[in-house]
């Protein structure tokens, strides 16, 4: 669980860095690297963002990753694989699909 402790800093300080255009000063590895909080937040519209930074960064094996994180969002509301260790019960949804991991 201590691994994603600070993912809500990290998603605050890419949306500042998004909204004063930080990013576009930035090289693309150091882009997308500015762009993954994004992709692993378990909120949707975080999610619905990856994909449109992603695609913008021109990336297609970026964009490909960011798809499936949004997939499993949008189809789960959380990213199953982290039950377990956020001490979470899955959901039935979750159990049926297997492992839902998009990597």
């Amino acid at each position: 669980a201590e691994q994603f402790a600070t993912d809500h800093i990290a998603l605050a300080i890419a949306k500042a860095a998004l909204d004063k255009g930080f990013d576009e000063q930035l090289p693309p590895r150091e882009r997308a690297f500015l762009y993954m909080p994004f992709q692993h937040s378990e909120n949707l519209s975080d999610q619905n963002r990856a994909p449109l930074l992603f695609t913008a960064l021109g990336d297609p094996e970026q964009l490909r990753f960011a798809k499936k994180h949004h997939d499993i969002v949008a189809r789960f509301g959380r990213f199953p694989h982290r039950n377990a260790m956020l001490g979470r019960a899955p959901r039935a949804a979750e159990i049926a699909a297997g492992d839902p991991v998009p990597w």
